[in-house]
């Protein structure tokens, strides 16, 4: 038989069967369970109009395209969402994959699924300079609908779970990518929102898909080591149920393997081997109250032993997802590790179904914010903390936020701060409030002063100190762990480099200004209104930063406000005063390495505002290396310096000491250096052991005068026979 026939069987059969698993009438024979007639034939109609414009689309699998909706419109079904969801799951593809306008949907169906619809597909049709672009501004954009209405991201991950269960049409390139992104992305959103349902199956798809080969020797391994022990669950279940009855405890006792993916990731953590991995087997208990918790615990601690440093209350400290349960690890028969979760019913909805529970029961009351609330504060917080952020780096916060690991910190007040694990002081200091974040600049962890930097653990006191004026630093960006930190500090940098550039292109515009005669208070206002105009600039302050940065030149935004007319004419204006306290905008050339004293020339670079070299420096002349002129660089973009009498801060100068290699010579160099009170950053040695070598020392001084103290004092050194400046 002719394999086109082959294809057109296969195709047929698997229509077939999609019709009769994920046909329309098998979903309302679903929906009819729990949903009003009305609503059961609103979702018919639905199909009716999603059907007409998907006709004539088929899946790479062959099949009619409608059956992907459908298909995930069963899973939210199973979930038991409401009408609104489950007929934005048929239509979700509607805006991206066929002409059809949010306004039909609207008119038709109304706004709540319109909504819905629109928040779920992508922006495919915007030009994007990448695909991650454009996947992390869909991102954001599905994040922000999420803020509106939470059903958006349940219709996206039934959408995305159906996707992975259908990958084996697509590409291995392909395959590859979206099982990554849903092992990075979805699975950690729900198991940030608690739909434990949903996210281990996309773990397991995931890493299935990602990391074949693993896959399959994790499943023969457990396969191997568990298959035979199918008696040992049920024994245990036995056991555990006997001794709970007995005093009176109405329970449900579960047994269960784990799951490969969970597997996988305890290794990978832990750095295990698998046969060191014991806790294969877990337990879920089953009862009614808070308190039947706690006496469950007790029971079943004196029928198995326990391990007492695995046991972790999530009764009382709710996870951020609000995921509630007792965690103990015990030595079952034979040694072998089991884990046991006890929680309530209602718990056990909670852990289930996460914010899906809202639609599916009527919760009762609860000590804890139900976690479709708590998962609005997060998204809110999220999307307050990463305002101003790109798409990418908003992706990027997005990821290092999803991994809800918690460890407990508390105030000195007793008040209780979760923060992911590997948090540090910076990420408290934020996430108890921004100003105390921003004007941090030490810690006391339980008592004692500890750096900025260092890794938080469970149960420590955290204090923040702070200064009034202090701001935060950019190399907290390399340590922080949390998204909130880390978009408040990029947010405050790039405010506090604007102010800089406006403050020095004020100075250096007026400066320009006074060259060529103009008064600086009495520019016209017809006349700048022109200038701001020709430089595309908002406003006088965006002319400022423009120049600060580097953007525009200042003598030639000067020029513009002369008359056409008139001859320029130019009067030597003082030189510009260097303080050192400029901040981002003014940098140190590292050729030349300047410092209070030297005479300096500063140079215009894009970007970056203006970088300081010394006079004499050729590349501060604009030449090369070899002395020949560059042709890229100007006479307006040079800038004559001068050091303030108030200068203040360290500047690096890098030296060259020439010196017979003997021992010792080294440590006494370094002492001298010491001596005078800078501190050396960096000490580069010769690899070859020749009797005289140069060592290069890059050390921090305050002024000129401090360097010629440091250099006096290497040359008076025996071994010492040459000091010079890089």
């Amino acid at each position: 038989m002719e394999i086109t026939v082959l294809n057109k069987l296969n195709t047929a059969y698997r229509t077939q069967r999609a019709s009769r698993v994920y046909g329309i009438d098998t979903l309302c024979k679903l929906l009819e369970d729990y949903m009003s007639p009305e609503h059961v034939s609103l979702v018919r109609e639905a199909h009716t109009f999603g059907e007409e414009r998907h006709k004539g689309q088929f899946r790479k699998s062959g099949e009619p395209y409608i059956y992907h909706p459908l298909a995930v419109a069963r899973i939210l079904a199973e979930l038991h969402m409401d009408h609104t969801t489950i007929m934005a799951a048929i239509l979700h593809d509607v805006i991206e994959d066929t002409s059809t306008a949010r306004h039909e949907i609207e008119e038709k169906f109304g706004s709540e699924v319109a909504l819905l619809v629109d928040g779920v597909s992508k922006l495919s049709r915007v030009h994007f300079q990448s695909r991650e672009e454009q996947q992390a501004e869909s991102f954001r954009k599905l994040l922000l609908a999420m803020t509106e209405d939470l059903r958006v991201i349940m219709v996206k991950l039934a959408d995305r779970l159906h996707n992975m269960r259908t990958l084996d049409s697509v590409s291995d390139v392909q395959r590859r990518r979206v099982a990554r992104e849903t092992l990075e992305v979805y699975a950690p959103i729900a198991h940030r929102l608690g739909i434990n349902l949903l996210r281990v199956q996309l773990e397991d798809l995931g890493f299935q898909n990602l990391y074949p080969n693993r896959h399959l020797v994790l499943s023969k391994a457990v396969r191997r080591v568990t298959g035979n022990r199918s008696d040992l669950v049920r024994e245990i279940e036995e056991r555990l149920s006997k001794a709970l009855k007995e005093e009176q405890i109405q329970s449900e006792v579960i047994g269960r393997k784990k799951n490969i993916y969970s597997i996988y990731n305890k290794m990978r953590r832990k750095h295990l081997r698998f046969l060191d991995v014991f806790d294969l087997y877990g337990f879920r208990i089953i009862v009614n109250s808070v308190d039947e918790c706690y006496r469950a615990l007790g029971i079943i601690h004196f029928v198995y032993r326990p391990i007492s440093e695995q046991f972790n209350d999530f009764l009382a400290n709710p996870k951020v997802n609000g995921y509630q349960s007792l965690h103990t690890t015990l030595v079952g028969p034979s040694g072998v590790k089991i884990e046991v979760q006890i929680r309530t019913r209602e718990m056990h909805k909670i852990a289930e179904s996460g914010i899906a529970a809202h639609w599916m029961y009527k919760l009762g009351k609860t000590r804890i914010r139900p976690p479709h609330v708590r998962a609005r504060d997060w998204l809110g917080g999220l999307m307050e903390d990463q305002g101003g952020l790109s798409s990418l780096e908003f992706m990027e916060n997005v990821k290092v936020d999803l991994f809800p690991e918690e460890s407990y910190m508390f105030t000195p007040k007793g008040r209780i701060v979760r923060l992911p694990k590997g948090s540090t002081p910076v990420d408290f200091a934020y996430a108890v409030h921004t100003e105390l974040g921003n004007q941090c600049v030490a810690a006391r962890v339980d008592n004692q002063l500890a750096p900025l930097g260092v890794e938080l653990r469970n149960g420590q006191t955290v204090e923040i100190i702070t200064a009034r004026h202090a701001r935060p630093n950019a190399a907290w960006l390399e340590f922080v762990r949390t998204a909130k930190a880390r978009g408040n500090i990029r947010h405050s940098l790039k405010n506090l480099r604007r102010d800089e550039a406006v403050k020095l292109g004020q100075r250096l515009l007026n400066r320009s200004l006074r060259e060529l005669g103009i008064p600086v208070r009495k520019l016209d206002e017809k006349r700048l209104k022109q200038v701001l105009r020709q430089n595309q600039a908002g406003s006088l302050e965006d002319l400022y930063a423009g120049i600060g940065l580097g953007e525009r030149l200042a003598p030639l935004v000067a020029r513009q406000f002369l008359p056409a007319d008139q001859v320029v004419t130019t009067s030597r204006a003082a030189p510009l005063a260097i303080e050192g306290t400029e901040g981002l905008v003014v940098s140190y050339a590292r050729c030349c390495n300047p410092v209070p004293g030297d005479v300096i020339i500063g140079r215009v670079s894009v970007g970056r505002g203006v970088v300081i070299h010394r006079a004499n420096c050729p590349q501060g002349k604009g030449r090369k290396a070899d002395g020949r002129k560059r042709d890229t660089k100007s006479k307006q973009d040079i800038i004559d310096l001068r050091w303030s009498k108030r200068v203040r801060g360290d500047f690096r100068v890098e030296l060259l000491v020439q010196a017979e290699t003997r021992r010792g010579t080294l440590a006494k160099m370094a002492t001298q250096i010491a001596e005078v009170g800078c501190n050396i950053e960096n000490v580069k040695m010769p690899a070859q052991n020749d009797p005289v070598a140069v060592t290069r020392f890059l050390i921090s001084v305050e002024d000129r005068d401090q360097l010629a103290r440091v250099m006096r004092r290497l040359k008076g050194l025996e071994a010492v026979q040459s000091v010079s400046r890089a």
